[in-house]
């Protein structure tokens, strides 16, 4: 089997993996289990990551280990024109008799997947496909939750959230007369879910929060108006503003999936909203300033949803069922159980129709105001950020991580060099 990984990583990514390691050693068929070293560019380098040769307490740390700095992740998109890149991706399979792929990601890496285990049928190939959902932005599947009901990475940066805005109440709370506007950027594009986490800090709405997602466009003008209103009501604003609210050009940067890296942009839309406040004036003394979270929003391990990281590792479990049964073409997913309390199930959802699908927020849970979030997004999300926090192990008061050994397949083909990486 090889596992790899695709896309920004999440803090419950190794969580998974770990998942799929140790259920690999319950099905005698699948053998030794490779790690694909920074994704589908490894397994086209052929530098496999042999995981079954690796030390049992090293596989059960990945647990506590966040991010893909395990096996690694890529950014590397398999187009339909790079015949040779597939064409290897199958060489390489039959090289190490690969009769299982799984791969970690999102919509793109889904639909890398079902596109490797059609061409290995059409080659006669006898491969089992099977994708392992992971983002932190929860926009894998569909809007009415029947693929999936969220995804994993998501339940722990919704937690980091959570926590960022109590602390940064109390930040404002406290200097408020020298800056009574703090503006906070959340991750996740164009798609409103970790911004929207914000309101878990304050579901009872007693902190002078206002939100605004990329999905409801507001003009600065009346966001400003918005914040000058809560000034006079409350002489302090806190404001969460997803990174891909709509300010005008922020100078994008693109991924090789085409998708806008906005951390990576000229300008944060975080600033563009501090300057304009800023500019024209706010009602109380003082200026708004702003904070800007980057990637450690899904390397925050201290912050880790221990629900997120169950739920990780047992979608990580059945993945490796659907695999050792014989069940190519579908994607591990959660589904949420019809019942008072929390309860979740894991089944399977075609690859295809993940691949062509994409969520988006529901306008139903955003308020009527604009700048919040309704009662049901909260009834979604809290659950997923769990009751309590994360204990990690640590020697000399440093986190105790994952360290995998160098140990790799040996090479039987000749060397190659991805066709997108080609000058």
């Amino acid at each position: 089997m090889i596992v790899a990984q695709s896309g920004g990583p999440s803090p419950v990514i190794n969580s998974s993996l770990r998942g799929i390691v140790e259920a690999a050693r319950s099905f005698d068929a699948i053998g030794t289990v490779y790690g694909g070293h920074h994704g589908i560019e490894g397994v086209l380098k052929e530098e496999l990551i042999d995981l079954s040769a690796q030390p049992a307490e090293e596989i059960a740390l990945l647990r506590y280990t966040p991010a893909a700095g395990s096996i690694g992740t890529c950014r590397y998109k398999l187009k339909p024109a790079q015949t040779e890149d597939f064409d290897r991706v199958i060489e390489v399979f039959k090289a190490h008799n690969i009769g299982y792929f799984l791969y970690i990601g999102g919509n793109d890496s889904m639909d890398t997947a079902n596109k490797i285990a059609q061409l290995a049928h059409q080659r006669g190939l006898d491969l089992v496909a099977v994708g392992v959902s992971k983002t932190i932005d929860n926009d894998v599947g569909d809007s009415e939750f029947k693929l999936i009901d969220h995804t994993p990475g998501y339940g722990s940066t919704a937690k980091y959230w959570m926590h960022m805005v109590q602390n940064a109440n109390e930040e404002n709370g406290g200097s408020c007369p020298a800056d009574p506007v703090l503006v906070m950027q959340a991750m996740g594009r164009k798609i409103g879910y970790i911004p929207a986490a914000a309101r878990l800090a304050d579901p009872a709405r007693e902190m002078p929060l206002q939100i605004y997602l990329a999905e409801n466009k507001v003009p600065l003008e009346q966001v400003a108006d918005q914040v000058n209103d809560e000034l006079k009501k409350s002489g302090r604003c806190m404001v969460v503003v997803s990174e891909g609210f709509d300010v005008g050009g922020v100078g994008e940067v693109r991924d090789s999936f085409g998708h806008v890296m906005f951390s990576s942009s000229q300008i944060t839309v975080a600033q563009v909203v501090v300057n304009y406040l800023n500019q024209v004036g706010l009602v109380a003394k003082g200026a708004a300033r702003g904070n800007v979270p980057g990637t450690d929003q899904r390397h925050s391990m201290a912050y880790a949803s221990t629900v997120d990281l169950d739920e990780a590792y047992r979608i990580g479990e059945n993945a490796a069922y659907l695999a050792a049964t014989g069940q190519s073409g579908y994607m591990s997913t959660i589904l949420r159980n019809d019942t008072p309390f929390y309860s979740v199930r894991y089944d399977k959802a075609p690859l295809e129709a993940v691949a062509n699908s994409e969520r988006t927020f529901p306008k139903a849970w955003i308020a009527k105001n604009g700048y919040d979030v309704t009662d049901e997004f909260i009834r979604y999300a809290k659950p997923l950020v769990g009751e309590d926090m994360v204990t990690l192990p640590m020697i000399d008061g440093r986190q105790r991580l994952a360290k995998l050994q160098p140990i790799y397949a040996s090479q039987k083909l000749a060397t190659y060099v991805p066709q997108a990486d080609r000058t």
